[in-house]
């Protein structure tokens, strides 16, 4: 029987103008092995995403500039990561920011702030199409 070896990292973007979160999610990520790349507003997002193509997305609602609705909706129409998923990041836990991230094309919602359990079972479960690899 062949053992089963673990899932390849992820290349992992977290988009949040709050440097606490930022640094939370780089140091649980990166621990459990991913690439990360953490940007402060949307606008910094889209440039990103088109250079690296992650294989998900965190992203704040409320962030300056370009708020993540936004961010996520751009995303979504883009063709090229239309499949990626995008998990918006809120402080407020209301069924209306909810709604409106369905409404925008987001894979699931998470409160902040986040414990490392919940953010890699949130990778685990949204990461597109990672299965983990089987062992010769």
């Amino acid at each position: 029987m062949p053992d089963i070896a673990p899932p390849a990292p992820l290349t992992i973007l977290v988009i949040d103008d709050s440097d606490t979160i930022r640094r939370s999610a780089d140091l649980f990520l990166r621990q459990a092995g991913h690439h990360v790349m953490l940007v402060a507003d949307g606008f910094d997002a889209l440039a990103a995403i088109t250079e690296n193509s992650p294989d998900l997305i965190f992203c704040d609602i409320l962030m300056p500039r370009l708020d993540g609705y936004r961010t996520c909706a751009l995303i979504k129409k883009n063709a090229r990561f239309h499949a990626t998923p995008v998990i918006m990041l809120s402080s407020k836990d209301g069924l209306f920011d909810r709604a409106r991230a369905a409404v925008v094309g987001a894979t699931a919602f998470m409160t902040k702030p986040f414990s490392q359990a919940g953010l890699l079972e949130a990778v685990n479960t949204h990461a597109k199409g990672r299965r983990p690899a089987i062992a010769s």
